[in-house]
C-alpha cells in the first residue's frame, strides 16, 4: 500500500465538492442539479478521488446510492473543512464583523424536550451570532455524520470522537401521586402487580427491556413485567404517568424537576444502571472550532454529572461495545 501522504499542494477542492454533494443528495443526478455542472463532470470528480485514495467512496446500487466504510470516514471531515473555510471567509469578507454560524446540534427526543429546548434561549442570549438547528433522531447510538455537535443515548463505547459523559443514567419508578398513595403499604412486588406498566422502547433491544432488567435484579419474576404500553420515548412514557395511570421506569435525573414539583413521586429508593448515558461527543478536529467550543463549555456546565448519592443502586454489568 501506498504509505506517501497527499501533499495540499495538490488537495482536489473540486473533486471534494463534487463527493459532499452527491453524499448530500444521494444522487449524482441531484447533486450536479445543486453545484450547476454536468453529470458527466461530477462523476469524473468522484471518480478521480477514488482513485486518488484508492477505495469507492460510494456503493452504486440500481436505484441508490451508499457510502463505503471509506467514504463515511471521509465525509465529515470534507464537511467540516468546507464549513470552515466558508466561515473564515465570510468573516474577511464582512471586516471582522460578528456572522451568523449554524450549528446542526443532534439531541435525542426526551433530553431535547424536557431538558434543552427550554433554556437554549440562554445560550442564544449569550452568542447570538451562534444559531442552532436541532435535530432528535430516535437512535440509540452514535451521532449522525453531518451533526457538529451531539448528545447520544448510549452505552460507553470507544471511539475517536472527543466524548464528554454528561450523566449516566440511573432508573427508577415514577409515577402519579394519587396511584402512589392507593398502594400504600404494598411492597415494591405487590406494588409492580398490582399497576399497569409503562416501557421505553430501545432500538434493537427486546420491547420490554429495561423492566425485564429491573425484575431480574429485583427478584420480581419476569412475568411480573411483561405486559403494559411500550413508548418511542422516556417523555412520552412519563406524560402517561403524569396522567394518573402506570408506573415508569425512567432516569430519574432526566425527570427530577416532576419529582421536585410534584407532579410524580418515586414510590420504592431501589434503582438501575442500566448502562446507558447522555454524552456530548464532536470530532476531534471541531475542538478549535469557536462556536463548538462554546456550545460544548455551556452544555458541560449546565448538564455536568450529578452529585454521588448514597441510594441503593441495582447495577448491570456493561461491556465497551
Amino acid at each position: 500500500m501506498d504509505t506517501v501522504r497527499i501533499d495540499r499542494r495538490w488537495l482536489p477542492l473540486n473533486a471534494l465538492r463534487a463527493f459532499e454533494a452527491v453524499a448530500k443528495h444521494g444522487s449524482f443526478t441531484a447533486a450536479a442539479n445543486a453545484l450547476l455542472i454536468s453529470q458527466s463532470a461530477l462523476s469524473r470528480h468522484v471518480i478521480s478521488l477514488e482513485k486518488l485514495v484508492g477505495t469507492p467512496l460510494f456503493e452504486r446500487r440500481p436505484h441508490a446510492l451508499a457510502l463505503t466504510k471509506a467514504g463515511e470516514h471521509l465525509l465529515p471531515a470534507v464537511t467540516k473543512s468546507l464549513d470552515r473555510l466558508e466561515y473564515a471567509l465570510d468573516d474577511i469578507r464582512h471586516d471582522g464583523a460578528p456572522t451568523l454560524r449554524t450549528l446542526r446540534v443532534q439531541m435525542p427526543p426526551s433530553f431535547a424536550m424536557h431538558v434543552a429546548v427550554p433554556i437554549l434561549r440562554e445560550f442564544r442570549r449569550a452568542n447570538p451570532e451562534v444559531d442552532i438547528d436541532l435535530v432528535s433522531p430516535y437512535d440509540v447510538g452514535p451521532a449522525q455524520t453531518d451533526t457538529d455537535v451531539a448528545v447520544v443515548y448510549s452505552r460507553p463505547t470507544v471511539t475517536n470522537l472527543v466524548s464528554d459523559l454528561l450523566w449516566p443514567e440511573h432508573l427508577g419508578i415514577l409515577c402519579h401521586p394519587d396511584l402512589a398513595a392507593r398502594h400504600a403499604g404494598k411492597d415494591l412486588g405487590e406494588f409492580v402487580q398490582a399497576n399497569e406498566l409503562i416501557h421505553v422502547r430501545l432500538a434493537n433491544l427486546p420491547r420490554h427491556h429495561l423492566w425485564t432488567q429491573f425484575a431480574l435484579q429485583s427478584n420480581l419474576g419476569m412475568a411480573a413485567v411483561e405486559r403494559g404500553l411500550v413508548f418511542d420515548t422516556a417523555l412520552l412514557a412519563v406524560q402517561y404517568a403524569r396522567s394518573g395511570e402506570g408506573l415508569a421506569l425512567v432516569d430519574l435525573n432526566l425527570f427530577a424537576d416532576d419529582v421536585a414539583a410534584g407532579r410524580l413521586v418515586q414510590p420504592f429508593r431501589q434503582r438501575l444502571d442500566g448502562g446507558f448515558g447522555y454524552y456530548l461527543t464532536i470530532h476531534p478536529e471541531a475542538l478549535s472550532d469557536t462556536a463548538v467550543a462554546l456550545f460544548r463549555t455551556w452544555l458541560i456546565s449546565r448538564f455536568g454529572p450529578p452529585q454521588a448519592s448514597d441510594e441503593p443502586v441495582v447495577r448491570l454489568a456493561v461491556s465497551n461495545d
